[in-house]
C-alpha cells in the first residue's frame, strides 16, 4: 500500500495563519502516525484522519512547537466526541507524560495514562506500529530531543526534528526516500538551509520545514537547493 506523508503544519515559534506549528501524518493502507503535534496540527488533521483513530502519536521534543496540542487531545479524547478504542500510544522524550500531567492538573489529577499509552524514547527505540516501523534517534537541540526514521514496504522515510547538525541527523538521512528537515537557521541546536542541505545529500529526496523567522521560505529554498514543505501538501514516500 501506498506510504504518504501528510504536512500539518510547518510554522515555528508560533502558528500562523492557515499554517499551524510543526505537526505531519503518516499513513498507509493500514496505519495512521501523527508525529508532533504542535498548536493548530489537531484541527489540521482532522481534515484527513479521524483523532480518535490514530495508531500512535510520536513527539521529537517537549517545546511547545511540537506538543502543546497534545492538551486539547487529550479532552477530546477524553471529554468529548472522539471515542478511541483504548490509549492511544505515545512516543515521546522522557518527562512527557509528567509535563502533560502538570498542564492538565486541576481541582482532580488529570493522569497521561487516561488518554494515552505513553512510551520514553531512547536512542535507537525501534516500535512496529501497524505495518510502519518507526526508529528514533537522539539530536542535538539542548534538551532530550528525537529525530526519526519511518518505514514501511522497503520506502523510508526521516525526519530530523528540531536539531542542529550530527553525526545521528546524518544516520537518519543515509539512504532515506525522504528527508523532512529543519531549516530554522537560529542558534546552535538548529539546522541552516545550507546544513540541512548537507544532511540532505544522504537521501534521494530533501523537503525542508520549519523555517524560522530570520528567513522567507524563498530564501532557505534557495540556499538549500530544495523545496520547502506546504501547509496541506500529501507526498507518497518511495
Amino acid at each position: 500500500m501506498t506510504f504518504s506523508l501528510t504536512v500539518l503544519g510547518t510554522a515555528t515559534p508560533y502558528p500562523r495563519p492557515d499554517n499551524p506549528c510543526s505537526g505531519y501524518l503518516l499513513r498507509t493502507g493500514h496505519t495512521a502516525v501523527w508525529v508532533d503535534a504542535g498548536p493548530g496540527t489537531l484541527a489540521a488533521l482532522q481534515r484527513h484522519h479521524r483523532p480518535d483513530r490514530i495508531d500512535a502519536v510520536w513527539i521529537s521534543h517537549t517545546h511547545a512547537d511540537h506538543t502543546a496540542d497534545l492538551l486539547p487531545y487529550y479532552y477530546a479524547l477524553l471529554f468529548a466526541d472522539q471515542r478511541p478504542r483504548a490509549p492511544i500510544p505515545l512516543y515521546g522524550p522522557p518527562g512527557l507524560a509528567a509535563r502533560l500531567e502538570t498542564f492538565l492538573a486541576g481541582a482532580a489529577p488529570n493522569p497521561a495514562a487516561a488518554a494515552f499509552d505513553v512510551h520514553e524514547l531512547h536512542d535507537g527505540h525501534r516500535a512496529d506500529v501497524g505495518d510502519l516501523t518507526l526508529t528514533s534517534r537522539a539530536v542535538d537541540h539542548g534538551l532530550p530531543a528525537f529525530g526519526l526514521r519511518a518505514t514501511h514496504d522497503g520506502a523510508t522515510l526521516a525526519y530530523s526534528g528540531d536539531t542542529g547538525p550530527c553525526p545521528a541527523l546524518d544516520d537518519l538521512a543515509h539512504g532515506a526516500d525522504l528527508l523532512l528537515c529543519e531549516a530554522d537557521g537560529a542558534g546552535p541546536h538548529h539546522c541552516s538551509p545550507e546544513d540541512a542541505a548537507a544532511a540532505g545529500r544522504g537521501a534521494r529526496h530533501l523537503l525542508l520545514s520549519h523555517v524560522g523567522h530570520t528567513l522567507t521560505t524563498a530564501e532557505a529554498a534557495e540556499r538549500a537547493h530544495a523545496p520547502v514543505a506546504r501547509p496541506g501538501e500529501i507526498l507518497t514516500i518511495g
